[in-house]
Order: C-alpha cells, then sequence, then structure tokens
C-alpha cells in the first residue's frame, strides 16, 4: 500500500485531503497541532493511520517529528503540505506577521525540505503543496499572508526543476485555491467571496492531480483565467 502525509490535517482541505487519500488505498500519517482533532480524524478513517502532533512554527522540532512519522509509516511516497494561516493585520502587529511567517514560509520550507530528501535518496515520490490565488495579489488587510502564498509557489517551481533532475519520478504538484469554504474563510469579507467551493470538492481535484502527476491545478479551474488576467492587467489591479 502507498504511504502518505498530511501536514495540516484538523481542519479543511488538508482534512479532506487525509479522508479522500484513505478511501483510495494509501497508509495515511496525519499531522497538526490540535491533537484533539487528529484523533478524532483517525477515528473517522477506517484504514490504517498514523498521528503525529506536529506544531511546524518550530522548525527543526518538526522536521525530527516528520522524520519519525516517516519512520512508523514505513516508507512514504506522497506528502501533502496544506499547513496555513492568515492573520488579519491592519494594525501590522509584529506577533501577527512573525506567526504567518513562521507558519506558511519556514514551516513550509522546512516539511518539504524534508521530504525532499527523502525522496531524492529513494529517487521517487510526490510532494503536493498548497499555495493560493492571494500569491498573486497585494493587500493591506493581510499582506504576509498573500506574500507567503508566493513564497510557497515560487519554492514549489524551483523544488521541481531540482528534483526533476535527481529523478524523473519525483513530482511537484503546486495547488492554487480560490475561495474555499474553510475556517480560514470565515475571516474573509464576505461580499469579495465569489466561485466559492468546498473543502471535499477541493480535496477530490486534488486526488485527481496526484493521479495524473499535474504540475499545477487552480482549484476551481475557472481560476486559471482569473490568474491569467491578473497577470497581463496594471498592477493596480492586484490589489485585493
Amino acid at each position: 500500500m502507498k504511504k502518505a502525509i498530511v501536514i495540516g490535517a484538523t481542519s479543511g482541505i488538508g482534512m479532506e485531503t487525509a479522508k479522500k487519500l484513505a478511501e483510495n488505498g494509501y497508509i495515511v500519517g496525519i499531522t497538526g497541532r490540535r491533537k484533539e482533532r487528529l484523533i478524532n480524524l483517525q477515528k473517522s478513517i477506517k484504514t490504517k493511520t498514523f498521528i503525529k502532533q506536529i506544531d511546524i512554527c518550530k522548525p527543526n522540532m518538526a522536521i525530527e517529528l516528520l522524520k519519525e512519522l516517516i519512520d512508523e509509516l514505513g516508507g512514504l511516497d506522497l506528502i501533502v503540505i496544506s499547513s496555513g494561516i492568515v492573520r488579519p493585520n491592519l494594525e501590522l502587529s509584529w506577533s501577527n506577521e512573525e506567526e504567518t511567517i513562521a507558519t506558511n514560509i519556514s514551516g513550509f520550507a522546512a516539511m518539504a525540505n524534508t521530504a525532499s530528501q527523502y525522496f531524492m535518496k529513494q529517487k521517487y515520490g510526490h510532494i503536493v503543496g498548497i499555495s493560493s490565488m492571494s500569491s498573486l495579489v497585494y493587500s493591506d488587510r493581510s499582506n504576509a499572508y498573500c506574500a507567503s502564498k508566493a513564497f510557497v509557489s515560487n519554492y514549489l517551481r524551483g523544488l521541481r526543476i531540482l528534483l526533476t533532475k535527481a529523478s524523473k519520478r519525483i513530482y511537484v504538484t503546486e495547488v492554487v485555491p480560490g475561495w474555499v469554504y474553510t475556517e480560514m474563510t470565515k475571516q474573509a469579507d464576505k461580499s469579495k467571496l465569489f466561485w466559492t467551493t468546498t473543502a471535499d470538492k477541493a480535496a477530490e481535484e486534488i486526488y485527481t492531480s496526484i493521479l495524473k502527476k499535474k504540475r499545477k491545478i487552480y482549484i476551481s479551474k475557472r481560476w486559471r483565467l482569473l490568474a491569467w488576467l491578473i497577470n497581463i492587467l496594471p498592477e493596480s489591479f492586484r490589489v485585493k
């Protein structure tokens, strides 16, 4: 059986992706900060599931815990890095900025780097990273979040170049969601929500992208058109 780890499986896209992988025969390792939610998710999944409480804001510790989880699974074929936070921050509180950077940049890179090194040694594997349409725009309300998702996208693209040189059997998929109904969107300005989808539908599209070894997907597909428009329109149109 194939083995997968979902980083950030306690809610939203990460949780639904973990369920989808388990439904399709994967042995799944699930991680997150909230242990009670991990336990509840483990109970709801009928196949063998491993849990590991990981706070990716502490990257060095998170790296060691991820390595432990890989050993407990007996290997790794796929990692989905779904952890991410957004902190509306018009007052420019440094603690909010710092937490966003620690989670969405340092934590993300630590998990992707660790998985990359493992896959390079075994010459195969698949990394799926959750970016965002916010990576294409600027926001005074959540500046650090938008910037962090731009980092995620660029980091994944660079990894793809590097890992493809190591082995043609290592794949990197960049997932770019638009609006998805999750705990995160509860903080959003509801008047700006459109083309919104559910986390379980997002998970279905992510699973399809894994099967097809896609380099990049938009959730849903219509967001691809908006991404293209954003890239050709004047910079003023990038303000969120």
